[in-house]
């Protein structure tokens, strides 16, 4: 006799990031490692199966958002930030690595564990500031794909009908899902090559000093003129949809999390894998970044340059020549903008997912993750499409509302990874931890200054102010409870985590 719904296992019923059939399949490379002991031996095969997840994740550091703060830091601060663009690509590999942990150590990404470890009342805050960012972040991706094919198709094509055809994004997803995740990681593959190949180009064009390159990334500096391109860099190196995605992307392999020495393997080659697809971001938007400093720095409209004049500033200066710079730095911008869209999509899916546990069809979740991002991008698109200067603004208020959601990620991420119930034998050692949340006090920090600032400009009249401040105190609260509520966190039996040293001797 079948089982009833209600009496089937909870695992049974569970929204999960992939399905079994889904997952690529690794053990099978090398299936001695089983009967040895675990022997923990470098293969390139495997790494070459494991390679994927990483780049996915590494899109987030090359979106619309980032390339425009790197232009302008480039232009307004020359290559004095470089080190500074170097240093948050590393505070940004800690923080995806320990998303990546958590994943693969869990079985579980980041959304599901929330949902499970949160009261009802939290994890639905928790849920809807996740959308807001993704959102934030989907405007962004989606308005910076529109300004490129408005470029590309020299103005025939106005903003609103470019988000039209970015919107279709979710479709070309759902579609190339179906023939397997290594199909689409070979997708995004493509498309990073096409941004490094694109903003080379640009370099090899400009050619920007080598020697001021090397001391920009060697040299700290900082000076008041260029600390809101600082915050800016910073702000945008961490986004907290990619937190959640990077925990639930992990999940694609075929990993027992129950196995020690499987565990080990995975977490090695996924260093290794996120720490070359960050280089390779870093690289690019060094690229943009120095592009703009030898273009642009110490002139008179280095203040006025964003993503959608950037291209066009470039040609005056350089000329047409028989393939013209404007267009090449349009197919980079689409690139970036398509395919951190796709990314987007796919980090919806899993938020949604992970934290109201929907078992919905994948077109369907699809669809409906597209749509709340999709509705408010046209509207900004229709407002915004005449004037350059409000799109720039309004860039600045999504930077703002994307760094106001960092803490929901990061908090629960840091707490979550560091509990031996929910870890086991892989929740990450003290020293670990201490760095890891002086890095979390920074970066909330520095977001925290970049707020300040702006609203210290933006907040006019008696009633906006006493909004802000009530605001302001509900979230400081938020974030008081989530790390008061990470210390007393219970045990979970249901994570099928790796087996401390303690368990496994007594278990002998």
């Amino acid at each position: 006799m079948p089982m009833t719904e209600t009496e089937r296992p909870l695992l049974a019923v569970e929204e999960r990031a992939y399905e079994e059939a889904e997952k690529v399949h690794i053990v099978g490379v090398d299936e001695d490692d089983d009967e040895l002991g675990g022997s923990l031996r470098f293969s390139w095969r495997k790494l070459w199966l494991f390679t994927g997840p990483g780049f996915l994740m590494s899109i987030a550091f090359l979106d619309p958002g980032n390339l425009e703060s790197d232009l302008q830091a480039g232009a307004i601060a020359g290559y004095s930030l470089l080190w500074l663009l170097m240093w948050a690509t590393a505070i940004g590999l800690l923080v995806q690595l320990l998303a990546a942990r958590l994943g693969v150590a869990t079985g579980r990404h980041l959304a599901e564990l929330c949902r499970e470890e949160y009261p009802t009342w939290a994890r639905m805050v928790l849920w809807i500031m996740a959308e807001v960012a993704l959102i934030g972040a989907d405007i962004q991706e989606v308005i910076g794909s529109a300004i490129a094919i408005k470029i590309l198709s020299n103005g025939l094509i106005p903003l609103w009908a470019g988000v039209v055809i970015t919107a279709l994004d979710c479709f070309i997803f759902l579609f190339l899902e179906n023939y397997g995740i290594r199909k689409l990681e070979a997708v995004f593959a493509v498309l990073i090559a096409t941004m490094a190949l694109s903003f080379a180009w640009m370099f090899g064009e400009t050619k920007p000093s080598g020697t001021e390159l090397l001391v920009g990334v060697l040299v700290p500096k900082l000076s008041s003129r260029t600390i809101k391109q600082a915050v800016g860099i910073v702000g945008c190196i961490i986004m907290p949809h990619n937190v959640f995605l990077h925990s639930a992307l992990v999940q694609s392999r075929e990993i027992d999390p129950k196995k020690t020495h499987r565990v080990k393997e995975a977490l090695l080659y996924y260093t290794i894998e996120s720490t070359g697809a960050l280089v390779v971001s870093l690289i690019i938007n060094v690229f943009v970044t120095t592009v703009f400093a030898k273009s642009f720095f110490g002139t008179e409209i280095a203040e006025s340059i964003g993503l959608a004049n950037a291209g066009q500033y470039l040609q005056d200066k350089y000329g047409g020549g028989f393939f013209p710079i404007l267009y090449i730095w349009a197919i980079g911008v689409l690139a970036a903008g398509q395919s951190s869209t796709i990314t987007g999509t796919y980090a919806g899916q899993f938020i949604m997912g992970g934290f109201l546990n929907l078992r919905l069809k994948k077109w369907l979740r699809a669809l409906i993750t597209r749509s709340c991002a999709i509705v408010p991008t046209m509207i900004v698109a229709l407002a915004f499409d005449s004037s350059e200067s409000l799109l720039d603004e309004l860039n600045e208020w999504l930077n703002v509302l994307q760094s106001v959601q960092i803490p929901f990620a990061l908090i629960p991420l840091l707490c979550l990874v560091s509990k031996e119930q929910i870890m086991g034998s892989f929740r990450i050692k003290p020293l670990v931890q201490g760095v890891a949340w002086v890095v979390a006090a920074l970066v909330i920090a520095i977001n925290g200054y970049l707020l300040v600032d702006f609203f210290s400009g933006a907040v006019t009249g008696v009633a906006f102010l006493t909004a802000v401040v009530i605001i302001t105190i509900a979230y400081i609260v938020f974030v008081l409870y989530l790390i008061a509520r990470g210390i007393t966190f219970t045990p979970w039996p249901l994570v099928a985590a790796a087996p401390s040293k303690q368990t496994q001797t007594e278990a002998e």
